[in-house]
């Protein structure tokens, strides 16, 4: 007799596990188990998504009603109680369903008497559902953490930059289902596409920044379509875009996008350049940038070119290649891209963001060796932290005195242009991923500190 199809619950706790436990991603593809149902996996990735972001405010409350030491618990127990409060909390789930599915799947996957200690718990939740406990910690900061299940550290921060109002749009715009950007490819008719989307009932609105893009808030429907597959779509948040908008790119000009993996700006400048000219991309990862090659070599412009290689590595080369333009995407901590990596947060510590500010001094360095007098590089990142941002271009600036910053106005909208001149957004009042960029022109013999060449 064949096993019964596994539940959504059952395939989310198994997930949350290797998240937590193993040390696993929360991708945007969603939850896969061999034989399960689709419609099982898209919930199951909806608990885990939402247990994820919600973990430590699911936590606060699982601990209070839980007579015993919660950190002691066995972590797949954890697991269950979560995705039964969520249940209850956010998918406002009937009580006796959301009761009767953790008792069962408490049994089976941990023990039998666990039931009873999964039974106790909700049910104690359910009785105070409309006067659930807020923390007092007595720390402002600490409560403000708690309830929307940020770390600590991370909370301070923005509210000695921002403020709490402006914290708090932040952390609901990280608690919050993501919208997702879509690129219409240069293969592709736009009309044509967006026919096919409202075709298969897939909700949509324009970019409001760029002319090739639109949102969705589903992916599922798209890879059903076939949009992604053939090429006349590409999954882009609009900063990366813009980000590309912001570099510039010309036909017949050398471009290196020199950290590309997973290649998505890459294939974006190529398309900007009409067929003509070259971009090289660089990646240390090679696995990464394997899957940029075989788009390349199936789909992308042909003047697209992947070399496995470290930027400092590359840069020390005799035959270093340089070009016009130069892109370097740095790797940073992600903390623009909370709303979409719903772990990220839980893994990043103070301690990574000082070590990535070393990190990232080092590639530019690297970078900036690789541009031709004259020409640009642009340094970007997916973080809202200054360490990693402005301040790196500060430093940068006072030991390359022979480049000089480059407003971004005119490449990007005008209100993602900081009074220095860079381009930043900030998710809950541009609607997109947190982003930086740096327009950093090298000058030329003829033209050293002289007027800055736009282009």
């Amino acid at each position: 007799m064949p096993e019964p199809p596994t539940s959504a619950r059952a395939l989310a706790v198994r997930q949350l596990d290797r998240i937590e436990v193993g040390g696993a991603y929360a991708g945007v593809s969603g939850v896969v188990d061999a034989g399960s149902d689709p419609r099982a996996e898209r919930q199951a990735t909806e608990y885990v998504f939402g247990v994820t972001r919600w973990r430590r405010w699911l936590d606060f409350l699982i601990a209070h009603f839980y007579r015993g030491d919660y950190e002691k618990m066995e972590p797949t127990l954890r697991q269950i109680l979560r995705i039964a409060a969520y249940d209850l909390l956010f998918l406002h789930t009937p009580p006796h369903a959301a009761l009767n599915e953790a008792v069962e799947l408490a049994k089976r996957m941990v023990r039998p008497g666990a039931g009873r200690l999964v039974n106790g718990v909700l049910r104690a939740m359910v009785r105070r559902m409309d006067r659930l406990p807020e923390p007092e910690t007595g720390d402002p900061v600490e409560d403000l953490a708690l309830r929307y299940s940020h770390p600590t550290w991370m909370v301070r921060r923005w509210v000695a930059r921002y403020g709490e109002t402006e914290t708090v749009a932040l952390l609901t715009w990280n608690n919050a289902r993501p919208l997702f950007g879509l690129r219409i490819t240069a293969r592709a008719d736009r009309s044509a596409v967006l026919a096919e989307l409202d075709a298969r009932g897939v909700a949509w609105e324009p970019s409001p920044y760029l002319d090739d893009f639109v949102r969705v808030r589903a992916l599922q429907p798209v890879l059903r379509a076939g949009l992604l597959a053939d090429g006349r779509v590409a999954v882009q948040d609009e900063s990366a875009g813009l980000v590309v908008r912001l570099l510039d790119p010309h036909p017949g000009e050398t471009v290196l996008d020199v950290c590309a993996a997973p290649g998505g700006k890459a294939r974006y400048a190529a398309e900007r350049m009409a067929g003509r000219g070259r971009v090289l991309a660089f990646d240390v990862n090679e696995a990464r940038l394997r899957l940029l090659s075989d788009v390349a070599r199936a789909a992308g412009p042909a003047i697209l070119h992947t070399e496995a290689a470290d930027l400092r590595t590359l840069a020390a080369r005799a035959d270093a290649p340089t070009g016009h333009r130069i892109l370097l995407d740095a790797p940073c901590s992600g903390l623009g891209v909370l709303a979409k990596r719903a772990d990220l947060r839980w893994r990043r510590t103070p301690d990574e963001i000082a070590e990535l500010s070393a990190l990232q001094d080092e590639l530019l360095d690297a970078a900036a060796r690789l541009v031709r007098r004259g020409g640009l590089l642009v340094y970007a990142t997916c973080t809202i932290e200054p360490e990693e941002n402005e301040d790196r271009i500060s430093a940068f600036l006072a030991r390359r005195p022979d480049f000089a910053l480059e407003s971004a106005q005119g490449y990007v909208p005008d209100e993602m242009v900081t009074p220095e001149g860079f381009f930043a957004t900030f998710p809950p009042r541009h609607g997109i991923d947190g982003a930086f960029g740096a327009r950093l022109r090298r000058r030329s013999r003829q033209r050293e500190g002289g007027r800055r060449r736009r282009g």
